[in-house]
């Protein structure tokens, strides 16, 4: 049995809290294991009526799981208002993710899972990381690009190689030590997280056509040819570049474990297609296990009921799975 999860709430304006309450009143139907929000309760309060157990430590939320969704209170929201960020709330969010991720690194939380946060009010507020994914990994004392973004749905497993940058940027942070860097990391949160031994990995081409041998575009003969190249050496079952275009439909997906995409939008894409309700963002490469919905703050139906829980459910689920693996391996 593992330790409770923590969740943090992520931006308190956002539909954070409401998925988090949402998540913990379908617990018995999803078979959801006891896990506790950490943030702001007033957050909870504004949206949704499921009762509040006001608790200290991780320790007191399996007690209290079964009937109140268990909260570690972060009261520094300043005055929340559904849809309407601010910094006060920015700020909320970030100790929030401070303090989750410190009761999992320390063994209280079993595993982290991260509500949705905006990275705008963040940045206004100070915040130096792309995401929360390379605050997490600092915080863990991993270097970034042994941190990998890993993004998951029920048939489709995508890994951006460069994530929150300028798309004009992308060919010249591409390396084949950075591309070789993330494959490694992929192909052992594969085996480490997810049980599966022998990972099968495939590699986007960055051009499109993968750049028809050279014709448009070099990237694919003098990045992802090499790179690939070492990774077979090792040992490590790596194919491609292929084309990105005929990389996602069903026969194709069913031919590999993950796909490793050059860029932010051409992994999230077809896994947002495929499994907006239900994507996963898993954080490959860390001493613990770090999920996360893969969607936003949606602040435009903050406070309306309409926040859909199936990816704070899918979160969860997915971190309780690779706990509880790490656990017995």
């Amino acid at each position: 049995m593992i330790a409770p999860i923590a969740a943090s709430m992520g931006d308190p304006a956002g539909i954070g809290p409401e998925i988090v309450a949402k998540a913990w009143a379908a617990r018995a139907a999803e078979g959801l294991e006891p896990f506790f929000a950490v943030g702001d309760p007033r957050a909870i309060e504004l949206v949704s009526d499921v009762p509040i157990a006001h608790i200290a430590t991780p320790a007191e939320a399996a007690a209290a799981f079964a009937t109140a969704l268990p909260v570690v209170d972060v009261r520094d929201g300043g005055e929340i208002v559904p849809g309407q960020p601010d910094p006060h709330g920015a700020r909320c969010a970030l100790q929030s993710l401070e303090m989750a991720v410190g009761l999992a690194r320390s063994g209280a939380a079993g595993a982290l899972v991260t509500g949705p946060v905006s990275k705008a009010q963040l940045y206004a507020a100070g915040f130096t990381h792309p995401g929360q994914t390379e605050f997490v990994a600092e915080r863990c004392g991993i270097a970034r690009e042994n941190a990998v973004m890993m993004l998951a749905g029920p048939s489709l497993r995508v890994v951006p190689i460069t994530t929150h940058v300028p798309l004009a940027e992308v060919s010249g942070l591409l390396s084949i030590e950075l591309i070789v860097a993330r494959a490694r990391a992929t192909a052992r949160g594969l085996t480490r997280n997810f049980g599966i031994e022998a990972p099968r990995l495939v590699f986007a081409g960055f051009n499109p056509h993968a750049g028809e041998q050279g014709a448009i575009g070099r990237e694919e003969i003098d990045l992802l040819i090499p790179a690939i190249e070492q990774l077979q050496a090792e040992g490590i079952d790596a194919k491609g570049p292929f084309a990105a275009d005929t990389l996602f439909h069903a026969r194709a997906r069913a031919t590999y474990d993950v796909a490793l995409c050059c860029y932010h939008d051409q992994a999230l894409i077809p896994l947002k297609t495929l499994h907006f309700d239900e994507g996963v963002n898993i954080t490959l490469g860390l001493p613990i296990v770090r999920t996360s919905p893969d969607h936003g703050t949606a602040f435009a139906i903050a406070g309306t009921g309409q926040a859909h829980p199936g990816a704070m459910i899918a979160a969860l689920k997915l971190a309780q799975e690779a706990a509880a693996r790490r656990r017995e391996s």
